[in-house]
């Protein structure tokens, strides 16, 4: 599986931005997609995952900031920033998992300016 994202930026805080992520090879009917994030000195977070079969987890951090959508039949995700803080600078990465395997995409970095 490869993923390709793209979207980050550099943005003042309050503003957004909207991240993609495209998924490509074999891909298996039930999969989750989402966002993780790494901060400079920091581990790996997540930041929101989408199920195939609907659920999704959020961050405490971005809940009621960020929206994680899905568009099935193009495979891709999408993440809706809005309200970004400087805190949520960081590098961003898109991560496909099914059947106990993770795939990561590029890191697209996300700046937010105070």
């Amino acid at each position: 599986v490869q993923l390709q994202a793209s979207g980050g930026g550099l943005v003042q805080a309050g503003g957004s931005l909207r991240l993609s992520c495209v998924a490509s090879g074999s891909i298996f009917s039930i999969n989750s997609m989402g966002w993780y994030r790494q901060a400079p000195g920091k581990q790996r977070e997540l930041v929101a995952v989408s199920s195939s079969i609907g659920s999704t987890n959020y961050a405490d951090s971005v809940k009621g900031r960020f929206t994680i959508s899905r568009d099935g039949p193009k495979n891709t995700v999408y993440l809706q920033m809005n309200s970004l803080r400087p805190e949520d600078t960081a590098a961003y990465y898109c991560n496909y998992a099914d059947r106990g395997f993770n795939y990561w995409g590029q890191g697209t970095q996300v700046t937010v300016s105070s």
